[in-house]
């Protein structure tokens, strides 16, 4: 039984890592158009991400991983000068592709029940809410 606990573990204390996934300072600007509209915007093209979903024979946190995809496309489309990006898919596996955009001052009207946030403030932040 202890010998089990030991080698359980660390695969548990490993599925809680964040794999040091951050958001670069370029990708700061970046947008996440949920459900938004971009026909107004330019196409710069896709990127697909992907994250570890699994660790051994342990699912990872899916907001967790979902999170650390949008960090992700965030990252690759600043280098693509991108200001907007838009889920294409679900995650599947660890991985989704994204869509790039160049949006400009146009703004990407928020999903149904989001609120927006102000384009012109980049330190916005996003907290868990707890239950109980």
């Amino acid at each position: 039984m202890r010998k089990t606990l030991l080698l359980l573990v660390p695969v548990l204390l490993l599925g809680a890592c964040s794999w040091g996934i951050t958001l670069d300072d370029a990708a700061k600007n970046v947008r996440t158009a949920w459900s938004g509209d971009v026909s107004s915007c330019r196409e710069l093209g896709k990127v697909t991400v992907s994250v570890m979903d699994r660790v051994g024979p342990v699912d990872r946190n899916d907001i967790k991983v979902r999170d650390e995809l949008e960090v992700l496309a965030r990252n690759e489309a600043a280098k693509m000068h991108a200001d907007t990006i838009k889920p294409l898919a679900e995650p599947a596996d660890g991985s989704q592709p994204w869509g790039a955009y160049q949006c400009g001052a146009t703004a990407v009207p928020p999903a149904a029940g989001r609120h927006p946030v102000p384009a012109s403030k980049g330190d916005a932040q996003t907290f868990p809410i707890k239950s109980g």
